[in-house]
C-alpha cells in the first residue's frame, strides 16, 4: 500500500514537472497547440470522473457545463470588456446555479433516466445558444482575449496557465476523491440504498459531486475560450460528453491516473495517426476496441477498498 502510494506520487510528480517543462523542450506553436488542448480535455475528463467515477452517476450531457463557462466568459470579455481573469468567479457561479437548477430536480432519478435527463440537458444549451441573439447564433462569438502574455509568446504563457490549472484541479480532485466526500461517494456508486440505510445523505452526497463536476467543466471552458478565441454551438456537441466519458471509462473509473492516461489518449492519439490520413479514425477505433477487450477494467484502475488506517489506531486494531 505505502510502496503503491509512493509510486503514484512519484508518478504523479514526474508527470507534473514534464507538463511545466514542455515549452523548454519544443516550443513550436503545433506543439503548444495540441499540448492545450490536451490539458483542457484531461480537466473536462477529471471533472466527469467526480461524476461518474467517484459517484456512479451517468452524465451524457457533461458537455453543457463546457459551454456554460466557455460562452458565460466570453460574453463578459467580449462584450462588457472584462479581462477573463475576472470572469472565472462569474464562471463558477454560473456552473453552479446551472448544477442546481438540473441537478435538483433530477438527481433522485437513477441510472438511464438520468443520462437520458443529462443529454437532454447538453442539448438543451447548445440549441438555446444557437438561437439567442447575444451569443451570437450560430456563428457564436469571435475576439475572445486570454490571460495576458506576462512577457512571453501569448500561446505559450497560455499554455503555462493552463497547465497550472489543470494540475491543482487534478491534485484537488484527488483529495477529494480519498477525503470523507470521496468515500461517501464511494458508498452511494456501490449501493446507494445501503449508504443511505447507513445514514448517508445520498441526495446531498450526489448533489456535491454534480456541482464539483460542473466548476471543473466550467473553468475549463474558460481555458477553451481563451485558446480559441472563438466559440459557436457546434464546439459543444453531444460528441464531447461522448469523448470525455471514454476517457473516463478507458482509463479507468474513480481513477485519478487512469483518467489522466485515459484523456491523453483519446486527446492526443488521432494527432499521432494523422499519417495515417482517411484512415486514422479507424485505426484509432480499432485501437480503443483492443484496450476495452484486454482491460475491461480501465488502463490504471482504481483499488477496490477502503484505504488501511496507519500509525497507533491500526495497531490497536491488530492487538
Amino acid at each position: 500500500m505505502v510502496s503503491n502510494s509512493l509510486a503514484s506520487r512519484c508518478l504523479g510528480t514526474g508527470a507534473a514537472v514534464a507538463a511545466l517543462a514542455l515549452p523548454l523542450v519544443s516550443s513550436s506553436t503545433y506543439v503548444i497547440q495540441i499540448a492545450v488542448d490536451a490539458l483542457i480535455f484531461v480537466m473536462l475528463a477529471v471533472g466527469l470522473n467526480i461524476v461518474v467515477g467517484y459517484c456512479g452517476l451517468l452524465d451524457l450531457g457533461y458537455a453543457a457545463f463546457f459551454a456554460i463557462g466557455a460562452y458565460t466568459s466570453g460574453l463578459l470579455s467580449t462584450r462588457f470588456g472584462w479581462p477573463l481573469v475576472a470572469t472565472v468567479p462569474v464562471v463558477v457561479i454560473a456552473a453552479i446555479i446551472a448544477g442546481l437548477l438540473i441537478g435538483g430536480p433530477t438527481l433522485r432519478l437513477r441510472s438511464d433516466y438520468l443520462a437520458i435527463v443529462t443529454l437532454g440537458f447538453g442539448e438543451i444549451i447548445r440549441i438555446t445558444a444557437n438561437n439567442l441573439d447575444f451569443t451570437g447564433g450560430p456563428n457564436g462569438l469571435y475576439g475572445i482575449p486570454d490571460f495576458g502574455d506576462f512577457g512571453l509568446r501569448a500561446d505559450i504563457a497560455l499554455y503555462w496557465i493552463t497547465a497550472v490549472v489543470v494540475i491543482a484541479a487534478v491534485l484537488f480532485s484527488s483529495r477529494l476523491g480519498r477525503g470523507r466526500i470521496g468515500r461517501a461517494w464511494r458508498f452511494v456508486r456501490e449501493d446507494e440504498d445501503a449508504a443511505e440505510a447507513m445514514g448517508i445523505h445520498t441526495y446531498r452526497v450526489k448533489f456535491a459531486a454534480y456541482i464539483a463536476g460542473a466548476v471543473f467543466g466550467g473553468i475549463a471552458g474558460v481555458l477553451f475560450a481563451a485558446h480559441q478565441t472563438a466559440i459557436s454551438p457546434p464546439s459543444f456537441n453531444f460528441l464531447w460528453s461522448a469523448l470525455i466519458l471514454m476517457a473516463v471509462v478507458l482509463g479507468g473509473m474513480a481513477s485519478t491516473p487512469g483518467v489522466v492516461v485515459g484523456a491523453l489518449m483519446i486527446s492526443l492519439l488521432p494527432e499521432l495517426l494523422r499519417g495515417a490520413e482517411n484512415w486514422r479514425y479507424l485505426i484509432f477505433g480499432l485501437l480503443l476496441i483492443v484496450v476495452m477487450v484486454f482491460r475491461p477494467q480501465g488502463l490504471l484502475p482504481a483499488h477496490p477498498g477502503e484505504p488501511r488506517r496507519r500509525g497507533r489506531r491500526a495497531r490497536e486494531g491488530t492487538s
